[in-house]
């Protein structure tokens, strides 16, 4: 079900397009080499607009983390993996979508959060922990469907909770690599990788 929508002022729109602005500009330079003043100019605002509507970058930040879990959680929720029957299907959907979404430069696929908590995580708390809840919140929902597929394929000695984290610490994990090779490819073999994990430990505990 869609969120209802309501019309956006001038001044909410210049929110909206910084934060906007923080996704592409944080995912290419990095938390911590990008300027209050780079933003405004990627968001065309002023910066008194920006302090209209976030009281430090730190601020801003935390906003831009639960602004990406806004929009990714709407994209994955209105993904066609989670109209497949078997629960394992959907999973293993849950993790082609993934694959599907790695091309292009670097900064077009990796994740806002994953990048701001490697370099925030022991500066900042409030950033630290805005990170932390979009990653677990985005893991929790696979929770249903990893525990359903346990149920149907008799998989034990796990818990639903720590193979949805596993896929995140795979995905971010990826994400590193390619930024360090500079190219898709290592980050779309790991994430094969995962699908691989995930086909053999269900499917080897079939009677």
């Amino acid at each position: 079900m869609s969120r209802p929508t309501t019309p956006r002022s001038p001044s909410a729109n210049a929110g909206i397009k910084l934060l906007q602005a923080a996704t592409g500009v944080i995912r290419t330079k990095g938390y911590s080499a990008t300027s209050v003043e780079e933003l405004c100019t990627a968001a065309g605002v002023t910066k008194g607009a920006f302090f209209h509507h976030f009281a430090s970058k730190e601020a801003m930040a935390v906003a831009a983390a639960e602004y990406w879990s806004e929009i990714t959680g709407a994209l994955f929720a209105a993904a066609p993996y989670h109209d497949l029957p078997d629960p394992l299907d959907r999973v293993l959907g849950y993790i082609d979508f993934r694959a599907d979404l790695i091309s292009g430069p670097v900064e077009g696929f990796t994740c806002l959060v994953g990048t701001m908590v490697q370099e925030a995580f022991a500066i900042s708390p409030a950033i630290r922990e805005a990170c932390n809840t979009c990653i677990s919140d985005h893991a929790s929902t696979l929770e249903a469907d990893i525990a359903a597929a346990m149920a149907e394929y008799g998989v034990t000695g796990v818990s639903p909770r720590s193979l949805a984290l596993h896929t995140q610490a795979v995905l971010q994990g990826a994400f590193i690599l390619a930024k360090a090779r500079g190219g898709p490819e290592v980050a779309r073999d790991s994430v094969g990788h995962l699908k691989s994990y995930f086909g053999l430990l269900f499917r080897s505990s079939q009677h």
